[in-house]
């Protein structure tokens, strides 16, 4: 039983074509004006999802999971006197939300630097408007599909900034994490960075209380005490934290653990210890046999979110585990996911590091040269790499189908993972792919000026692109989950640490066993052993072979030119044959069920809301709020439809 996700339609201060306002007026439960009048904000949101404060002519709003109540965004507000005093004062709230203001007829609007909450823009009747979900500019502007956008995502996680989350739909622009969009009164508009990233300068005794106080804040954000709350118990270390801090802030957990087949699997015999510390704790055992299998519901059709996602294989084992879960009284579920991503740099900081601390630097090389089995020779070319983040993109767009040589381990090379095509895509497809990276060659800035941090930065975002995907279907499916590693405020305690601190070759995630000594039981953070479930995942792969076989013979892929018919049949027939857990197949199976699901629901659920009254289409309403010619401050209450 599931609840329909908040979203939101933002308007410039200027008047918006009449048939715009009709086609959202008849979707929509809410709106609430600008200062002159004026729609600013159109939409539906459930009390607590969206808060909206007013003081003078100045509007303010954050829609999401924040730390600032509304006297306190008030008082805020009370203190903006123009878009640029927006983060400034809301420079120390923790959570995850989107911004939202409007300030002498100019629009604000951001979501998170982790890619969590996006925005997007489309040209609209002429004017310019954006909102949190692509799918509903989709539908307002009744745009096509992009190739191109497909293609980036056959390449999963080593989509490179900024062709990572951009729009699916021609004429949908996803303004890059980090950006705020800014809307002016005559109809322009441009982007500008509202984040900067921390220096990473701080050793780690004084790094890892800084992580802790935010992990903390970010999990009591989600706690009410004495509330029952679903937590995610693998045994690792990221989730067996944010259980510590959660009973920690007086909740009453409901602890799920997999119980995986491989041989020597450990997840179980840590999260059993862990879940002995937790006397609060109702622990659940779940052995992957008495679940559903990996890939069950392939041919399940489900609301589909603004781009594929490659939670496809487990979405039915998570479904079970939420709903054993909410019949033991869960209102929301807690998981660890971002951990792996945001609490430790990738190798590229060796890069750096070199030229700050070259014995350092050498050292750690051959820690982790060791540790990985890189070759000598493609280590020496990524610490000598000097190319910039534009000449590295554009080298990319001449790789897309290069592999590496079998049994060959290689170093990292240049400004992160390399852009990689499966086999199985189209001609068309890497075409489409190289004019894209090498057009966003010729202006795309990195996100920091430091390789490493870089790297970094677009690990944290990739994680915050999943824990969005994850929050989408969790709240669809009635037991919201979230990701508290994925907090702007906790990924920026992260790169505050020196990288080579908070990632060594002789050590497992010391940034966060640092962060949670004391709390944890030394035994979870001394664990350097991670479980997999590939005994699973070929499992669900042959019991649903002939599903697979079916979506071989009418791929929407191949009728969107993204794929070879011909590849694409061999590899759905035997993906047994691949080797791990390959991320290659669970992207395109991910983007292959996305396409079914648009087909099977061409207008989002979140627009189509059955036995709602809707208001003429031919009103317009200027009520809302009432009183925006006031100069007090006051929450702003929405019309409601």
């Amino acid at each position: 039983m599931g609840s329909t996700p908040t979203w939101f339609v933002v308007l410039p201060d200027r008047e918006i074509h009449p048939d715009v306002m009709r086609r959202l007026r008849q979707r929509a439960l809410q709106l609430v004006a600008h200062p002159s009048g004026r729609p600013w904000l159109v939409g539906a949101w459930s009390p607590g999802e969206l808060t909206v404060v007013a003081a003078g002519e100045v509007r303010l709003a954050v829609a999401g999971t924040c730390s600032l109540t509304t006297e306190e965004l008030t008082e805020r507000a009370r203190r903006v006197r123009g878009l640029a005093a927006v983060e400034s004062e809301l420079s120390k709230a923790h959570g995850s939300f989107h911004v939202i203001a409007s300030v002498g007829g100019h629009t604000y609007v951001r979501g998170t630097l982790s890619g969590e909450r996006r925005v997007y823009l489309a040209s609209v009747e002429g004017g310019t408007v954006c909102a949190d979900r692509a799918r509903t500019l989709a539908w307002l502007t009744s745009a096509e599909l992009d190739a191109a956008q497909l293609a980036v995502r056959l390449t999963g996680f080593t989509a490179p900034h900024p062709l990572a989350g951009g729009g699916l739909w021609r004429g949908v622009h996803g303004v890059v994490p980090g950006e705020a969009l800014h809307l002016e009164p005559g109809g322009q508009w441009h982007t500008a960075w509202w984040w900067q990233a921390p220096e990473s300068e701080l050793p780690l005794a004084e790094a890892a209380p800084a992580l802790r106080q935010a992990l903390r804040a970010a999990v009591a954000l989600r706690v009410r005490p004495g509330e029952v709350l679903g937590a995610d118990l693998s045994g690792g270390m990221d989730s067996t934290s944010l259980c510590f801090l959660a009973a920690e802030a007086g909740a009453r957990l409901v602890a799920a653990t997999l119980h995986w087949t491989a041989p020597g699997n450990e997840d179980h015999v840590y999260a059993r210890h862990a879940s002995e510390h937790l006397p609060s704790a109702e622990h659940l055992l779940f052995p992957s046999a008495e679940l559903p299998a990996h890939f069950t519901g392939l041919d399940d059709r489900r609301d589909a979110g603004d781009e594929p996602s490659a939670g496809l294989r487990d979405r039915a084992q998570q479904h079970h585990l939420a709903e054993a879960m909410r019949l033991r009284g869960a209102v929301r579920r807690l998981s660890g996911h971002g951990g792996d991503h945001v609490v430790q740099p990738p190798d590229a900081y060796l890069h750096g590091l070199l030229r700050r601390s070259p014995l350092v630097g050498l050292r750690h090389a051959a820690g982790l040269r060791a540790r990985r089995r890189w070759r000598l020779t493609a280590g020496v070319r990524m610490l000598l790499d000097r190319r910039s983040y534009g000449s590295w993109l554009a080298g990319t767009a001449g790789q897309l189908r290069a592999a590496p040589a079998r049994g060959a381990v290689c170093a990292p090379q240049g400004w992160g993972l390399r852009p990689q095509l499966p086999p199985w895509a189209s001609d068309q497809a890497a075409d489409l792919l190289g004019e894209l990276l090498r057009a966003a060659a010729r202006d795309a800035e990195p996100l920091a000026a430091e390789r490493g941090q870089h790297a970094w930065i677009r690990q944290a975002q990739e994680a915050g692109r999943i824990a969005g995907h994850l929050a989408f279907e969790t709240v669809a499916a009635g037991l919201p989950a979230h990701s508290p590693f994925c907090d702007d405020a906790v990924i920026n305690a992260c790169l505050a640490a020196r990288p080579h601190e908070a990632a060594t070759p002789w050590s497992y995630k010391p940034l966060l066993a640092a962060a949670m000594d004391g709390l944890v039981p030394a035994r979870i953070l001394r664990r350097t052993t991670k479980d997999h479930c590939g005994v699973e995942w070929q499992q669900g792969l042959r019991l649903h072979r002939r599903d697979l076989a079916a979506w071989a013979e009418d791929s929407r892929l191949v009728a969107a030119g993204v794929a070879d018919e011909e590849l694409l049949r061999r590899v759905l027939l035997s993906p047994g044959l691949l080797r791990g857990g390959a991320p290659s197949l669970e992207s395109t199976l991910g983007a292959e069920a996305w396409l079914r699901d648009l087909e099977a629901q061409p207008v989002p659920a979140h627009l189509s809301r059955p036995g709602v009254a809707r208001p003429d289409p031919d009103r317009v309403d200027r009520s809302a709020p009432s009183t925006s010619t006031r100069t007090e401050e006051h929450h702003v209450e929405p019309t409601t439809f």
